[in-house]
């Protein structure tokens, strides 16, 4: 067969079928009495077989090597393509979605457009300063896609970073919340962490429904921003966190001030006491955690909170009865003062 039929029946040029022979790869058998290329049916074959390889990406070296070494394995050579092909692929993500997110950023001209990629290329940037710069960029010159940040905020480890992160989040709509979503499913418990510190930050129902999701998280580190962010939206549902939190004594000061935010409501006053009181009468809370609870309930009006206090004042631990007293006598001056200049207790 001829080198023409050979490049119709084969879709393989004249020009490849040239250089393959030029490289060794394919030879025809003989020549026509006119000096034309003739291949034979074994020579057809081998077309076949190199393109075959080709189309697996190997190069036309290692499809020789392929061919014609009889101790080739071609076990380690598929492992190196398979690792090739996830980079490529990989790759070719990356550039999808920073496209995608450029287009998403709809800038006007070609400058609006550098301005994007600059500003993403800055979130990615080792240095700290330069991602806080571009987070606070983001929140306020140049538009970019929701997306970003999620993505730039549930990676950061660097706390000013991630505080301009959030705040950027918490101007960009209510987009974000849902995004975040996401990052509360993510079985790497510092990632819910940063979802759920940047949901804390925006100012919707959606936001709230998150939260109260992320209650049950099994991480009390993440239970504990959640508790904090809903006891600062007058949520109910955080009660029984904030009053772990402050018997076991992680961030309790903070949770101590959300339960006494909450007690400012007449209807949480009466329950939030009662379960201060309860984990007293448990008998399970050492003098730490007494004295804890004591401080707790410094701001939680009402009979429970002067009785049980009353009661701490004679606790067997010095510290503890202490602070109770102290604290009973501040309650008690302060109903001598006029509601309106009494000095804030959180």
């Amino acid at each position: 067969m001829l080198i023409g039929d050979v490049a119709r029946r084969s879709g393989v040029s004249a020009r490849m079928l040239r250089h393959y022979e030029s490289l060794g790869l394919v030879r025809p058998t003989g020549r026509t009495g006119s000096g034309y290329r003739e291949y034979s049916g074994e020579d057809i074959r081998r077309i076949f077989h190199i393109e075959s390889l080709r189309s697996l990406g190997l190069s036309l070296r290692e499809v020789g090597r392929a061919l014609d070494d009889p101790g080739f394995e071609p076990a380690e050579l598929v492992d190196d393509l398979i690792r090739r092909t996830r980079d490529r692929i990989a790759a070719e993500t990356e550039l999808l979605t920073r496209l995608s997110r450029i287009g998403a950023a709809a800038p006007a001209d070609w400058e609006g457009v550098l301005r994007v990629v600059a500003l993403l290329r800055a979130l990615g940037s080792k240095s700290a300063g330069a991602r806080q710069r571009a987070a606070l960029s983001a929140a306020e010159d140049v538009p970019v896609p929701v997306e970003a940040l999620v993505e730039a905020v549930l990676t950061e480890s660097d706390p000013n970073v991630a505080g301009a992160l959030r705040w950027a989040l918490a101007r960009s709509g209510e987009d974000g919340a849902a995004l975040l979503a996401e990052g509360l499913g993510s079985p790497v418990a510092e990632v819910r962490g940063r979802a759920v510190r940047s949901i804390a930050e925006i100012p919707n129902g959606g936001a709230t429904a998150l939260l109260r999701d992320a209650l049950a998280d099994p991480d009390v580190v993440v239970r504990g921003y959640a508790a904090l962010a809903l006891g600062a939206r007058g949520a109910a549902d955080a009660i029984p966190t904030l009053l772990d939190m402050v018997v076991e004594g992680r961030n309790d000061v903070d949770a101590a001030d959300a339960l006494g935010m909450l007690a400012s409501d007449p209807a949480l006053a009466d329950r939030i006491a009662t379960g201060l009181v309860g984990r007293l009468a448990h008998g399970t809370a050492g003098p730490p955690a007494r004295r804890r609870l004591a401080q707790a309930l410094a701001d939680i009006p009402g009979a429970p909170s002067s009785r049980a206090l009353a009661d701490l004042s004679h606790d067997e631990d010095r510290a503890v009865a202490l602070t109770a007293t102290y604290v009973l006598k501040l309650r008690n001056e302060l109903r001598t003062v006029p509601r309106d200049r009494r000095p804030q207790t959180g």
